[in-house]
């Protein structure tokens, strides 16, 4: 007997289908495997793909997220987009759902047009830069920093578009991907995130990669309110705010598609 799940596809971090980070979505009633769960994030072949289950109370679920390749801790683009599958199809009298996952409780909520996500900040320490970076990447970084993730800082927005990373490179760093990043012409910064390691060349647009970039820039531009852009080929806009040991992520998501899975 085959079993029906529900598939949906949400642009997030754009206003506009075929822009931003494209997650895939499924809402479940129970968990499935984690063996089926991965396959069908493989066969999506996504960045990421959302898999939550409603708990008792209004607003309260369990949300995991899977790369074709491996289960991840924190994802904050198909985070986003969960909350707006719920929001705009599944339950639109709520303004506020609180997502329980391997990061911790994850609140989402409405504000005006935006969603906004409470993220854990991820705050990152100089490190030296490691060797072969510049010849890997294509320029050279002013600042390294790690936190879970890696972090070279850029003197420009035109340095990051003009990055040619050499990915095997990538994969072999120590930590989580790598992050680069810089101040924006027209925002307070810009970035580009590539994790190999989990079977992504470049993302697209990354929330979880705010979760460091938005405390570094606060300090840095002594301001707590961000407007930051991930300019990938297809690009994302962020609204962020720093609170300490939290991280604010606000953005827009667009519905694409929606199907059905049939598993056997």
């Amino acid at each position: 007997m085959s079993r029906r799940i529900p598939l949906y596809q949400i642009d997030a971090f754009t206003d506009r289908a075929f822009g931003g980070n494209p997650a895939a979505i499924c809402p479940l009633d129970e968990w499935l495997p984690d063996s089926a769960m991965q396959a069908i994030a493989m066969e999506n072949n996504l960045s990421e793909t959302a898999f939550f289950v409603a708990k008792k109370g209004a607003g309260d679920y369990d949300l995991r997220w899977f790369t074709p390749a491996v289960e991840v801790d924190l994802c904050g683009h198909a985070t986003l987009a969960s909350a707006w599958l719920i929001f705009d199809r599944l339950a639109p009298e709520l303004d506020a759902v609180c997502f329980n996952t391997a990061s911790g409780p994850l609140e989402v909520s409405r504000d005006g047009n935006l969603l906004v996500m409470d993220f854990p900040a991820r705050l990152s320490e100089p490190c030296p830069v490691p060797e072969g970076f510049a010849a890997a990447i294509g320029a050279k970084p002013a600042e390294m920093h790690a936190a879970i993730k890696n972090m070279a800082v850029f003197e420009s927005a035109a340095q990051i578009r003009d990055l040619m990373p050499n990915f095997d490179y990538i994969a072999g760093l120590e930590r989580d991907g790598l992050i680069c990043t810089a101040p924006g012409d027209d925002c307070d910064f810009v970035s580009r995130y590539f994790a190999p390691h989990v079977g992504i060349a470049e993302d697209p647009v990354t929330g979880s990669a705010h979760c460091t970039t938005v405390p570094y820039w606060a300090e840095r531009l002594d301001k707590a309110q961000l407007h930051a852009r991930q300019i990938s080929a297809r690009g994302g806009e962020l609204f962020c705010t720093a609170a300490g040991e939290r991280v604010r992520i606000g953005g827009r998501a667009a519905f694409y598609m929606a199907g059905t899975i049939e598993l056997s």
